[in-house]
């Protein structure tokens, strides 16, 4: 998820005219598809630790680096927000299973805390019993209540000692602790864990946290951070697979893949060569970067030539992207039972090519430009559009381009319009319904999909953008302190989706929208309510018995008086 560049409200003025050249019976016009999915496809929401769980210091919990990243000062998160509390998620397991069971969800992803279990992130210096037990109890009810865990071991909340003492990403010893943190998860719970993601969106975490400064640690090692970073990241998917694969794997039968996000970038012109470089470019620093090496045995072949290049041009005598031994390339291929895949938007792109005395950057090595087409609906965000499209083609794209692999979506998802807290959200169920029957062509296309994981069930803390996007098909109250949730328009819509497993038919599609939408006023009269019921909810805890208090002291005044006039 990241904004667009500057430079597109610029270029946006002459590619209107391009598109309108070049795009006659765009997909944008292609006809809804009703069907249904195959049997045994599995329907399921997700979340991750940080933005939701709170209790960032309870019961054991280390910090980790986004517990120091936005303790740090102002202006690194929007309103200064932090995670502290988020959506009380460590005390509200029983009541946030109800809404999965509301939601008739097949699997819920979520993520382990890795220093709520390794208060330091190192496992032969102290692990964190009740943060075993924490995560042991959640995995319990979820199968109690009929929903399979998907489990992520890192999202992105990195032990902030391992981050003071080490570097954190930049240093190659992250590789051992993470395998070592890794083992122990399998060991308590993968008796009962049987889908193990070992990194969500590697790329974003890499390039906001080493290269932009925008997440944490907060680094801007630009050119040279992320790419290191990235390069033990890999190291450390693969160490943690073979670790599954030869100690767990017969005894748990579980499977251990990787989710990569990544946007699908379409050429301006797809009659000009360039333009169709470019965007095969874009792919490739996008998914290829971390795709490539685990299905190919190394960094796609564009990467190494634009950076090495570039880096050559820059006086430098090797090249800022890192290179793999002949020994590590096979060791690194072939390491994901399964592809996940998060997908939220679409870019066009063109070709452009930046100087290299313009100094080393992610954005300059990639020589292209990102831009949007101003006709896409606006989701209120400054980054998100729903172009439906788009999702069917990086589905067949991950197909073809990795050799048919087992595919699973981890994140798709669309936000919250901006101060917005209407619970009526029809543009998330125009997203979900085309995003979903994009999907479903994928699967005719050939594509091998075996889940749909929409992101999220709850709003929660959106990382730098703090509270103010929400993702959530539940509306969290972060201003109350009971953090209640509310279902919005799209829950309704959403389990007609899982019930049908698919869209059954025109007629019974469209009942569907009318009555989420039926649904949703009713659910905003009562978060309308809700300060009222707060206010009440306070007079009966202090006016009450306030009230009776005095009333009690009136009436021994009382008494006395009259006791005394006795006398």
């Amino acid at each position: 998820m990241k904004p667009v560049p500057a430079v597109t409200l610029w270029w946006v003025l002459l590619l209107v005219p391009r598109l309108g050249a070049t795009r006659t019976g765009s997909p944008e016009e292609a006809s809804f598809y009703y069907g249904t999915f195959p049997l045994g496809f599995s329907w399921g929401v997700g979340s991750s630790a940080f933005q939701t769980e709170g209790a960032w210091d309870q019961d054991g919990k280390g910090a980790s680096i986004w517990d120091a990243f936005t303790h740090s000062g102002k202006g690194k998160v929007l309103g200064d927000e932090t995670a502290d509390v988020a959506c009380d998620g460590y005390y509200k397991v029983q009541e946030d299973i109800l809404l999965l069971r509301e939601l008739h969800v097949n699997h819920y992803r979520f993520s382990l805390s890795w220093p709520r279990i390794l208060p330091t992130g190192i496992r032969a210096d102290q692990v964190n019993q009740e943060g075993i037990k924490f995560y042991s109890d959640f995995i319990d009810a979820l199968l109690g209540n009929n929903v399979t865990p998907i489990v992520t071991l890192y999202h992105w909340d990195l032990p902030q000692l391992l981050q003071v003492e080490y570097g954190g990403w930049q240093n190659i010893s992250m590789t051992k602790y993470f395998t070592d943190y890794a083992n122990l998860c399998f060991e308590v719970f993968g008796d009962r864990v049987k889908h193990w993601v070992t990194f969500s969106d590697p790329r974003k975490m890499a390039e906001k946290g080493y290269e932009t400064g925008h997440h944490a640690p907060g680094l801007k090692l630009h050119g040279t951070g992320l790419y290191k970073a990235a390069h033990h990241i890999i190291k450390a998917h693969a160490q943690a697979w073979h670790s599954y694969h030869h100690t767990w794997r017969s005894k748990q039968q579980g499977l251990v893949g990787i989710s990569l996000n990544c946007d699908w970038g379409e050429p301006v012109d797809i009659s000009n060569p360039k333009d169709v470089e470019a965007a095969e470019r874009y792919l490739q620093f996008c998914l290829g970067w971390f795709a490539n090496p685990i299905y190919a045995g190394d960094y796609p072949q564009v990467m190494k030539e634009h950076i090495g290049r570039k880096s050559a041009e820059q006086g430098l005598d090797v090249s800022r992207l890192p290179e793999f031994s002949l020994q590590e390339k096979s060791y690194i291929k072939g390491t994901s039972d399964f592809l996940g895949l998060g997908h939220f938007t679409t870019r066009y792109i063109t070709a452009k090519n930046y100087p290299s005395r313009q100094g080393p950057s992610y954005q300059n090595d990639r020589d292209l430009i990102e831009l949007v087409d101003p006709n896409w609906p606006d989701l209120g965000s400054t980054w998100l559009y729903s172009v439906p499209w788009g999702f069917r083609r990086l589905l067949n794209f991950a197909q073809t381009q990795y050799g048919d692999p087992p595919m699973y979506v981890m994140e798709n998802g669309a936000s919250q319009k901006l101060h917005s807290t209407h619970l009526c959200d029809k543009w998330r169920i125009q997203y979900l319904k085309g995003y979903i029957n994009e999907m479903l062509k994928a699967i005719k296309d050939g594509a091998h999909i075996k889940g749909y994981t929409s992101w999220s069930l709850l709003d929660k803390f959106e990382w730098e953008n703090g509270y103010s996007d929400r993702y959530g098909f539940y509306y969290v109250k972060f201003n109350n302190r009971n953090k209640p949730r509310y279902p919005k328009a799209s829950v309704h819509y959403y389990k007609k989706i899982i019930t049908a497993n698919g869209f059954p038919n025109p007629r019974e599609v469209k009942s569907w929208y009318f009555k989420a939408l039926e649904t949703c006023s009713i659910n905003n009269q009562m978060l309308a309510a809700e300060p009222l019921l707060s206010h009440m909810q306070m007079a009966t805890e202090i006016v009450v018995p306030t009230v009776c208090t005095l009333c009690v002291l009136i009436a021994a005044l009382l008494l006395m008086l009259l006791l005394q006039r006795q006398r």
